[in-house]
This record gives structure tokens, C-alpha cells and sequence, in this order.
């Protein structure tokens, strides 16, 4: 897509969209990365997960572009999970470097359920989402009352938005759903993946989803729950629920990936030569740019 069309795109106030009537809408989503260097490198080869799929449930992208501030190379591809991944490498940097990625985004609340292949992955536990003992009781008082399915996932969320205070600077990427438990603080990233310790040792698959809520400047963390079919069990349909929030992800969400936790969807990572660290300066914007209603 064109930057100047991209820039030309009007923007509205979300806040005034009448959302339970909304059958189609349709958004704008910027995400700028600068790293600066105190001295120069060399074999830069920077992966970036910030271009929504192709098709994500009701969502599509409508298109999308990326611009590096140096001379570079770069591959598009899809990982394991379906997520769009831009691997782009540059020779050398002196001072620093920019990327600039937008994408157009459109959701349908009218769109048809959408099937996916079972998948192991939502179901096994990972170093940033393993229970110890404290969650595991979590998880046992939360599916015993027999709940299964979504209103299982919606226990859950319930359950982490009354265990936890949202709070910054007390928690890092690095930081396990175990020990943000412990805390009893954090912030989105700390909320999906101890929802998603719970879900999963409850019986319950589940995946970690990092994107944009509309009105919030940063990106956002939440879970989608799989629900397999009732009459083919090995094909699944994902809900999407928000555990910071606790409510369902609805139409002011946008996903740019999906996976088993943090780690399967960082927005940037890479590698380079020198004997330097970077410093890495980050700005993001979500807005919706058009919206109709079920009666128009």
C-alpha cells in the first residue's frame, strides 16, 4: 500500500461508535521502531512480527507496507502459527536505524464462524506459562464447578481480573505467569499468560494474542480459548476474551499475531555485530477510519 494513501485515510472518533450496530468496520494501524547505536554495527538481521495475516477470524488485511531508513534486504513469510514475519538485513548502520510499518485492517461482525485444525500447541504449558503449585490450585477451584468450554475461559478471566492489580515496572517480558501470580500485579502481557496457565491446565486450549485495542496507545495482550466443533472434534473455533478487562475482545480489538506465549510473537528481535548495546525508541497508533451499521 501506498504511504500517502495510508496518510490520507480519515480517522474517527471510535468513542462515538455505536459498537452492539456495527457490522463492518475498518482501521489504520502505525507502528514506528528507531534503534539508535553509540557506535556503528554491522549484519544487522532484524526479524518483525507487526504486519497483521492475511485472514485472522472476521479480520483481514486490506493492505499493508514497511519502510527501513537504510539500504536493507528483506523476506515476507509466514511462521508456524500463520503469522506474517518480515526478516530484513542490512549491512551496516553508523548512528541508527527506523522501521515504519503500517497495515488496513477490516472486521466483519457479521463473518462466519471460522474452523481451524486442532492444534497441540494451545494445549501444552511453556516456560513463561507453566503452573507451580499456587496456580494449580487456581485452576482446580476455578473448573470445579464443572464449567467447560467458554464458560470455562470466561471463569478464568474472571478469576485473574479479581487476583490481580494492573501495574507497570513490576514485571519484564521475562516474567512468568507463576511469578506474576505471586506479585499479584503486572500488566496485559502478565494477565493472558496466567489466563492461559489456567485455561491449559484446566483442559482448556488456548493462545496468547498480541495486537491493538482501540483508545490505547500501546499494544495489548489477550487469549483466545479453542472450542472444538461438537460433531468433528479435531476442528476448532477460537473465542477471544480479554482477562485485563474481563470481557470478551470485540470489535476494538485487532490482532497482529498469535502464539503460545510472548516469545512466539515479539514484535521485533534480531541479531547484529558489535560490542554495543541499542536503544530502542517505539510509537504506535490504532484508529478506525470507517464503520457502517447492520440497518444501513
Amino acid at each position: 500500500m501506498d504511504r500517502a494513501a495510508f496518510d490520507a485515510l480519515p480517522r474517527l472518533a471510535h468513542a462515538d461508535t455505536d459498537w452492539p450496530r456495527a457490522r463492518r468496520s475498518t482501521y489504520l494501524v502505525h507502528q514506528s521502531f528507531r534503534y539508535e547505536y553509540p557506535s556503528p554495527i554491522c549484519d544487522l538481521r532484524q526479524r518483525l512480527q507487526v504486519i497483521p495475516p492475511r485472514r485472522h477470524g472476521d479480520q483481514r488485511t486490506l493492505g499493508w507496507g514497511l519502510e527501513v531508513s537504510r539500504e536493507s534486504r528483506r523476506r515476507v513469510g509466514e511462521d508456524e502459527f500463520g503469522n506474517t514475519v518480515v526478516c530484513v538485513e542490512v549491512d551496516s548502520v553508523e548512528t541508527d536505524i527506523g522501521f515504519d510499518a503500517w497495515s488496513v485492517l477490516e472486521r466483519r461482525a457479521d463473518a462466519r464462524r471460522c474452523w481451524l485444525p486442532g492444534n497441540d500447541a494451545w494445549t501444552l504449558a511453556t516456560p513463561l506459562t507453566t503452573a507451580d503449585a499456587a496456580l494449580a490450585d487456581a485452576a482446580e477451584e476455578v473448573a470445579c464447578a464443572g464449567a467447560g468450554g467458554l464458560a470455562l475461559g470466561e471463569r478464568v478471566c474472571d478469576w485473574v481480573y479479581r487476583h490481580m492489580v494492573y501495574r507497570h515496572d513490576v514485571t519484564s517480558i521475562h516474567t512468568t505467569a507463576a511469578r506474576a501470580y505471586e506479585l499479584g500485579a503486572g500488566v496485559c502481557q502478565d494477565y493472558a499468560h496466567i489466563a492461559l496457565a489456567l485455561c491449559r491446565r484446566a483442559g482448556l486450549p488456548a493462545r496468547y494474542v498480541s495486537g491493538h485495542l482501540l483508545g490505547e496507545g500501546g499494544t495489548h495482550a489477550w487469549i483466545e480459548v479453542m472450542l472444538a466443533d461438537v460433531d468433528r472434534p479435531s476442528r476448532w473455533h477460537a473465542v477471544a476474551l480479554d482477562p485485563t478487562h474481563n470481557r470478551r475482545a470485540g470489535l476494538t480489538y485487532l490482532t497482529v499475531a498469535t502464539g503460545r506465549d510472548y516469545r512466539d510473537v515479539a514484535p521485533t528481535s534480531g541479531s547484529y555485530w558489535a560490542p554495543v548495546c541499542g536503544l530502542l525508541s517505539v510509537r504506535k497508533q490504532a484508529a478506525l477510519v470507517a464503520v457502517s451499521y447492520r440497518d444501513e
